[in-house]
């Protein structure tokens, strides 16, 4: 019985024993910059919790400061997927932004990949979907992140954009209620949650639930976005995409709305690749550019 006692008492020892979590946590650089552009692994905070999710973080050359964009990703439903979710790059859109004098932050938020954790962002069943919910979850992970880089001494403090893909997309939609002054535009690819219902193209759960959401977060916008989708992307095609755009603008969120060439392959992938980064750059190099009155 002693024994059994013993061996019971053991791993209750070990947990009042064992050091903090939140001492073993840290944020910032994780590793040497490397090539290309200064590839860094890096730490931010997750929202609720006292995990560092994981992030690569991009520079152009010298000294900065630069400009940040943030790109939030895409994400999914199925717990083993994002288990298995590969560290987010989005080479050629990074690539781009690069190119134009940006820094640019891609954090893996919580519940996906190695960062691990409690999946913030579930939207629940058809039938209890949670669009608002997800969408402000991932807008709270995307401003943590950003407001982390904003301490590095070679990030300006303002005029920063956020970048988001999919259910990223559709996170800083709820995220277009922050600081103007901080934040100059918003660029959503693909935007939406719910797609691909069941795994079957072109079937979206609780359409109308994600609709009233697109409202609700169009009546608290502040920063401009801009809206856009493949031709032949087959989770929120341009028709229903339209649909939520006029959604959001309706309550009184500004938004340019584009639809760009069909992708080889899944339209709702095409910002994953050289081919659709190229296909979207005008768009693009109109949302980058800075507001009048402030500094490039």
């Amino acid at each position: 019985m002693r024994l059994l006692n013993t061996l019971v008492l053991l791993p209750l020892l070990a947990l009042l024993t064992a050091p903090p979590l939140c001492a073993q946590v840290t944020f910032g650089s994780s590793g040497a910059e490397g090539d290309p552009f200064r590839r860094q692994q890096w730490r931010v905070p997750s929202p609720g919790t006292d995990i560092a999710a994981h992030a690569l973080l991009f520079r152009p050359p010298g000294a900065g400061p630069f400009r940040l964009a943030v790109i939030a990703h895409a994400s999914t439903q199925n717990g083993l997927r994002r288990a298995q979710m590969p560290q987010p790059e989005y080479r050629a859109l990074t690539a781009f932004l690069i190119a134009r004098g940006f820094a640019v932050l891609v954090p893996e938020r919580l519940g996906h990949g190695a960062t691990g954790g409690r999946y913030a962002e579930d939207q629940g069943g058809c039938d209890e979907a949670g669009y608002a919910r997800s969408g402000r979850a991932t807008a709270d992970a995307i401003s943590l992140a950003l407001e982390d880089l904003r301490k590095q001494d070679f990030i300006r403090e303002d005029a920063a954009i956020v970048i988001g893909h999919s259910a990223g997309g559709w996170g800083a939609l709820a995220f277009a209620n922050a600081d103007p002054k901080a934040i100059s535009a918003i660029i959503a690819f693909a935007p939406g949650r719910g797609g691909h219902a069941n795994d079957e193209p072109n079937r979206i759960c609780a359409p109308q639930t994600l609709l009233a959401a697109a409202a609700e977060f169009g009546k608290a916008a502040r920063i401009p976005v801009t809206w856009l989708v493949a031709t032949n992307d087959s989770y929120f095609a341009p028709a229903f995409s339209k649909m939520l755009v006029d959604a959001f603008r309706g309550s009184g969120g500004k938004v340019d709305f584009r639809t760009l060439p069909a992708a080889s392959g899944e339209g709702h992938w095409t910002i994953e690749t050289e081919a659709g980064v190229k296909a979207a750059s005008a768009e693009l190099d109109r949302a980058l550019k800075p507001v009048a009155g402030k500094k490039p």
